[in-house]
């Protein structure tokens, strides 16, 4: 007699915001696990990581469950994901009955997805299902010493962080170089939490940089059309022009219209910014454009031009290399890698030679005041405007002081 298959699925209702001393909780809902057995007998589960070296075959091999079982699993399988493709490290969970039959198979693909197969006569059938995160909003700030990245929490989490805060407010603040010791941060941001630990960041939902005496302040927002970050008045932070083409170490050459040239020894114009950095450092397109060069041209070295709205002309010097899909009449985004740090052509050492022209006139990079995108549109300003103000307080509830003494997440100083 076949056993009956019974799935069930659980979805948890949604809270509301709560700021600093309250936890926004938001359940996804997880993979449904089927319950079968003989009598009251209840479904036994086996849970593990991928090992290094491990296939699947050799993990029904080491519990003795059934290849054959395996082989319907991995043609229910094919359409969705691969049981080829697995990863160390990477959880699973399998469900048998009291004979030892598998029930069900989740793995997970990534922090965001499990695969689910589940026994459904005559066979199997899989899907792919969101993890089940428990969504808090926490609350983070500090006092810079050095940099960002050593101000906040520790570990692999934070640094994705620090990454993220720098994509929202590359447009005004150099990351490399703007900070100045005693400059603060406030973030107001999701915490992803499974099993009652917290596992990573999610969206920042809002940010205050004070860099350099100046006071930065981003608010997550959709306005309809996109979901972006916006500045207190509701104008987009995103510019036309990133505000520097790679990470570098230093500058160490300016626009200026005289230089004496360190190879040549001759007063001269240099007018571009010369970034140095390590070899091999990528450097992306600071705009959106097509390029219209890409090629050796000589003191130049290797060198990439882009082509952008509104008369603008970006220019990449000394590169090591190019990509191979980066060439004349290639369309590129804002952030797009199209190139490595060198010392091709008329250089000393390794660094970028980066260029900005206007309907050919060269214009300072460190300086150039460039267009801001589009704003939130006026049917969506009063919805912003009361989003902005409830993220402005919470925000301003932050003492960068306290949460700088915070070890983890899980320490925001509530």
């Amino acid at each position: 007699m076949r056993k009956k298959l019974t799935v069930t699925a659980a979805i948890l209702l949604a809270g509301i915001l709560a700021f600093f001393l309250g936890d926004l909780v938001v359940r996804e809902p997880g993979p449904a696990l089927p319950s079968a057995g003989r009598g009251n007998d209840p479904p036994r589960e086996i849970v593990d990581t991928v090992r290094k070296g491990e296939t699947v075959a050799a993990i029904f091999e080491k519990h003795h469950l059934d290849i054959g079982e395996l082989f319907r699993m991995r043609e229910a399988s094919a359409g969705i994901h691969r049981l080829r493709d697995i990863s160390v490290g990477m959880p699973y969970t399998i469900t048998l009955d009291p004979d030892n039959n598998v029930l069900s198979l989740a793995y997970h693909i990534n922090d965001e997805e499990i695969l689910r197969i589940v026994r459904s006569e005559p066979g199997y059938r899989a899907d792919k299902v969101a993890i089940g995160y428990e969504l808090r909003i926490g609350t983070l700030g500090g006092v810079i010493e050095s940099n960002l990245v050593s101000s906040l929490p520790g570990g692999g989490p934070s640094v994705l962080l620090a990454i993220a805060l720098s994509d929202i407010f590359s447009w005004d603040v150099d990351f490399n170089t703007d900070f100045r010791k005693g400059d603060t941060f406030r973030v107001l941001v999701e915490e992803r939490w499974l099993d009652g630990a917290f596992r990573k960041f999610g969206d920042i939902l809002a940010a205050e940089l004070s860099v350099d005496g100046n006071t930065y302040r981003a608010y997550r927002f959709d306005s309809g059309d996109r979901t972006d970050y916006f500045d207190d008045e509701g104008n987009s932070l995103r510019k036309a022009f990133l505000k520097a083409p790679l990470s570098y170490r230093r500058i160490s050459s300016g626009f200026t219209k005289r230089r004496m040239h360190p190879i040549l020894k001759i007063v001269r114009p240099h007018l571009g910014v010369d970034y140095a950095a390590p070899m091999g450092t990528p450097v992306s397109t600071v705009g959106d454009g097509v390029v219209v060069f890409a090629g050796y041209k000589g003191p130049n070295g290797n060198l990439v031009m882009v082509r952008h709205p509104n008369g603008y002309t970006t220019s990449y010097g000394h590169l090591s290399r190019i990509p191979k899909g980066v060439r004349r009449g290639t369309e590129v985004r804002q952030g797009d890698v199209i190139g490595t740090v060198g010392a091709t052509g008329r250089a000393t050492g390794p660094h970028l030679d980066f260029r900005i022209r206007r309907r050919g006139t060269f214009l300072n990079p460190l300086t150039v005041d460039l267009p801001r995108g589009g704003a939130v549109p006026p049917n969506r300003m009063s919805d912003f405007r009361g989003v902005a103000e409830e993220f402005a307080r919470s925000l301003a509830a932050i003492s960068p002081a306290l949460h700088a003494k915070a070890e983890s997440p899980g320490d925001s100083g509530k």
